[in-house]
């Protein structure tokens, strides 16, 4: 049998976000329920804040095995011992404080090997939490780590880096707000403000990649193709538009429009233009004394049952409770 390897030494300047971590709850790997017959790991997140951090304790006697794969986006960070993550036919070996910026899509496992003993900090989320509804196009920076992986290798930021103590100070400060007591609004407000500066440390690590220069400027590029369609969404919110009238603003075809419409919103073309509808219903709500029925029909719903049921997935609370100011419970 192969003897397990040496214990890999801990960054010095990781050892506020270790004090941080030894407070935390870390689980066991124990997944299997929540993969489907494809592979598909699914985890349910809330539609106004689609963010999930889990500590996972991983060793060879307890995690889950098989491939799986995700529509969230992953980064994935190990706090002790040797850890290795195979993504398709690459296999990212990290050590403590290391950041892997997980290929989602491709099917994905840790690797075992003996003596496999680690705690990780996996942060999940969905583009739109970034990149969405009236987003400027630089907010698109934050993704590009995701959405530029190539086959030349993993996107890591080693513990060596000098950009890697700033992340840790970031993934500091998101998990003592993700896992601290305090106002809904607020927390989930401070949350975002940490994954983003996470996600600033990590767009500046790779600012220097070739690729992710050029696909940036791709992405300015169908941005530009797609701004008469978003500003027809923005003035006519409220009436009904097909893929195709979409694809003729746009100047694309029907399959072309879904897959650059995917890129620069983050959501498909519906997705997008209920995420349009409901923030102006919100509006609606807060600053007239317009009755919900009537704000529904103006926002382009068929009826108020459905709007309410629109609503409270994205809001996490009634329209009527979302006027009132009640603070909708955590999820």
């Amino acid at each position: 049998m192969k003897s397990a390897p040496p214990r890999a030494a801990k960054p010095q300047g990781l050892r506020p976000l270790l004090h941080t971590c030894a407070r935390l709850p870390f689980e066991p790997h124990d997944i299997a329920h929540q993969i489907d017959a494809r592979g598909r790991y699914d985890v349910p997140l809330a539609d106004e804040f689609p963010l999930l951090i889990k500590l996972f304790h991983y060793t060879s006697a307890k995690h889950t095995r098989g491939e799986t794969w995700h529509e969230r986006l992953e980064l994935f960070l190990p706090l002790d011992g040797h850890t290795r993550l195979r993504m398709g036919r690459q296999e990212a070996r990290l050590n403590p404080g290391d950041l892997l910026v997980v290929d989602n899509l491709k099917l994905h496992h840790v690797v075992d090997f003996p003596g496999f003993d680690s705690r990780v900090v996996v942060i999940s989320f969905l583009p739109e939490l970034v990149y969405s509804l009236g987003s400027p196009t630089h907010d698109y920076v934050f993704l590009l780590p995701f959405y530029s992986q190539t086959d030349q290798g993993p996107h890591i930021l080693r513990a060596q880096d000098p950009a890697a103590p700033g992340l840790w100070a970031a993934v500091h400060v998101l998990l003592t707000r993700y896992f601290g007591a305090a106002d809904p609004a607020l927390q989930r407000a401070g949350c975002k403000a940490a994954l983003l500066d996470l996600l600033y440390h990590l767009a500046g690590h790779l600012a220097a990649s070739e690729v992710l220069r050029w696909e940036f400027l791709r992405q300015q590029q169908r941005s530009l193709r797609l701004k008469p369609l978003f500003d027809h969404i923005r003035d006519h919110y409220s009436e009904r538009i097909t893929v195709a009238e979409a694809a003729r603003l746009a100047h694309l075809s029907a399959p072309q429009l879904a897959r650059t419409f995917k890129r620069v919103a983050g959501m498909t073309l519906v997705a997008y233009v209920n995420h349009v509808r409901l923030a102006n219903a919100a509006r609606f709500l807060k600053e007239t004394q317009r009755s919900i029925a009537d704000i529904a029909i103006a926002t382009g719903f068929a009826d108020q049952s459905y709007f309410d049921n629109r609503f409270k997935r994205a809001f996490g609370q009634s329209p009527r409770d979302f006027r009132q100011g009640r603070v909708p419970l955590p999820p």
